[in-house]
């Protein structure tokens, strides 16, 4: 019963981190002039709207994955490289920004609710809170890896006016080198679990989800200590 609740509190904290992510992106679009994303109604927090299968099961699974891109006309932005530019980093900002408003609802729950109600509906509570700040911070880390459709490459695609061979190479083969990364840190997951430890050293997204949590979760998790 302890796996069917926490598959569904993954699955349920997937759906609101990337519906977030994504509707940032088609905001700030729509923001800097480009009525592209609310024309294919993206302008919106219905996660049916942004979900890519693949992306999905991966990040419900694996603990990364992608949601659908929004589409956009950069020259439709008042301004095309700083419209560019905020449009890509708008869905990292967002993550990190509901991490640090997420983190809190993940104490309330395991300081107040947990021990009042002690059940399974409290468990789920529990670890949907932890993963809502747990995947806002690796889908940060993980968008900023500059292999498209990640928004990393938008960010070289917006910053790098010459497109030369390296941008054209992450953008012929980024998605593929994704696809290996994703499938090598699975691979090591469930080499782990079969008692080769050894494996954890090879995890390349692995290092990404440590340094998510232990660096950039650092400030959130720090701050609201305090608090709590």
């Amino acid at each position: 019963m302890g796996t069917i609740v926490n598959l569904i509190a993954s699955f349920l904290a997937v759906a609101v981190v990337l519906t977030l992510h994504e509707f940032a992106h088609a905001f700030v679009a729509y923001q800097c002039g480009d009525p592209t994303p609310k024309w294919n109604g993206r302008l919106s927090v219905n996660p049916l709207r942004h979900f890519d299968i693949a992306g999905l099961l991966c990040f419900a699974f694996v603990g990364f994955g992608w949601a659908k891109p929004v589409p956009i006309n950069p020259y439709n932005f008042k301004k095309y490289r700083s419209g560019l530019a905020w449009t890509a980093a708008a869905g990292v900002l967002m993550n990190y920004i509901t991490a640090f408003l997420f983190y809190p609802l993940f104490l309330l729950v395991s300081q107040y609710v947990l021990p009042a109600w002690n059940n399974y509906f409290s468990l789920l509570l529990q670890w949907f809170t932890d993963l809502l700040f747990a995947y806002s911070l690796s889908f940060c880390v993980f968008n900023l890896l500059p292999f498209y459709p990640l928004d990393g490459f938008r960010l070289v695609d917006a910053l790098d006016k010459r497109h030369g061979k390296v941008y054209q190479f992450l953008r012929k083969y980024g998605y593929y080198i994704l696809l290996a990364l994703i499938f090598e840190s699975f691979l090591c997951e469930v080499c782990v679990n079969f008692g080769i430890r050894q494996m954890e050293w090879f995890d390349i997204l692995g290092y990404f989800m440590t340094f998510a949590k232990d660096y950039l979760g650092w400030p959130i998790t720090a701050l609201w200590g305090l608090v709590f």
